[in-house]
């Protein structure tokens, strides 16, 4: 006879689901979860579905916001003239860390993948490049990861960037090659930053 609680296997296999979650810890986080008392569940839940439901892109950079413009666009103090490109949002929280970085960003949401069918059109190019069109920003820090499709897309915003008269920068290898800005620690990363060269 098969014992099966058809709730429990539900949560498992949503918990599975998960990027880096194995069976093993899905089975782990979802008695977790019955072990809290209702109204941690709830809360879990409601976050759960609050972040789904209020977070999404910032008009201006790309990264997420729950706001129309995220604070960093809106943040006076920062500047502006400085759009430091990433691959991804949680590639803004590592340079955040850093408190290196006082310039703006943009989020492209990946990289250029023949192999994966993404192509140039399938990133937030245009949206960089709209930003670029009134004449403020002075540089781009080109940040996507040190591997073989982050250098191809670098090159390629760089070959549309140059004509417009803006200095375009690449982070210094202080950042192993195909290694995660992620991943990275905060002094590798300020170290990345300050020996950027012009590409």
């Amino acid at each position: 006879m098969n014992y099966n609680i058809v709730p429990l296997t539900e949560l498992i296999n949503q918990f599975a689901r998960l990027p880096g979650i194995g069976k093993k810890t899905a089975q782990r986080l979802a008695y977790s979860i019955l072990k809290q008392p209702p109204e941690r569940a709830h809360q879990f839940a409601e976050a759960l579905i609050n972040a789904r439901e209020k977070i999404h892109f910032c008009s201006v950079c790309q990264s997420l916001t729950d706001l129309d413009t995220c604070q960093i666009c809106t943040d006076e103090r920062r500047d502006h003239s400085t759009i430091c490109v990433v691959e991804d949002p949680r590639d803004v929280m590592a340079f955040e860390r850093t408190r290196e970085y006082n310039g703006v960003y943009h989020v492209l949401h990946g990289v250029i993948s023949p192999l994966d069918n993404i192509g140039p059109d399938k990133l937030r190019i245009k949206e960089l490049m709209e930003r670029l069109s009134d004449g403020t920003v002075k540089e781009i820090i080109m940040a996507t990861n040190p591997t073989v499709e982050g250098e191809a897309t670098a090159s390629y915003i760089s070959r549309l960037v140059k004509p417009m008269n803006i200095k375009v920068t690449r982070l210094a290898y202080g950042i192993p090659v195909g290694g995660d800005l992620e991943y990275a620690d905060e002094y590798t990363l300020a170290r990345a930053l300050e020996g950027r060269n012009e590409i």
